[in-house]
């Protein structure tokens, strides 16, 4: 598995990684329409102050790994694409971006109900600060993670 910078070519693959109807249900999040899409890494995403890497296994582009600032907060996320599940991806790519992203200490926020996901922050160190009440329209708890300075991952 490497980590790559990630390529125009990438983004057709992460939006349709992004519209898969499992995948969003686990990552309570919702698709968005491909010129939104692709607007929004081009414009957002994919600034410098971001850290944004294609995730490449065998050959084959998997999935996407990054960290933002969002609310004062350096945030953490991934998406593997769901045919590549179950298979340690999450696990191995978030412990190789770790050693790119200095920042600490470094957040997540993840549906609770995902489990899988929660079990690759905690291998990786991350531990719940915080668990909310649901807060989208669908009524999904979300539970805010967190790994400090101080943390070792055990993956």
């Amino acid at each position: 598995m490497i980590l790559r910078n990630v390529t125009e070519e990438d983004l057709p693959i992460f939006f349709e990684h992004q519209r898969d109807p499992e995948a969003l249900r686990m990552a309570a999040f919702s698709s968005r329409e491909r010129d939104a899409f692709m607007t929004h890494w081009r414009t957002t995403v994919l600034r410098p102050e971001n850290v944004s890497r294609t995730i490449v296994m065998n050959g084959v582009v998997v999935g996407n790994i990054g960290s933002w600032e969002q609310e004062s907060m350096r945030l953490v996320g991934y998406w593997i694409g769901r045919e590549h599940w179950g298979q340690g991806i999450a696990t191995r790519a978030l412990s190789a971006f770790l050693a790119l992203e200095p920042v600490r200490p470094l957040h997540a926020w993840v549906a609770l109900h995902n489990l899988a996901s929660i079990r690759v922050l905690e291998k990786c160190g991350f531990r719940t600060m915080l668990k909310e009440e649901p807060q989208h329209p669908d009524g999904v708890a979300e539970v805010l993670m967190r790994l400090e300075a101080t943390q070792d991952a055990n993956p």
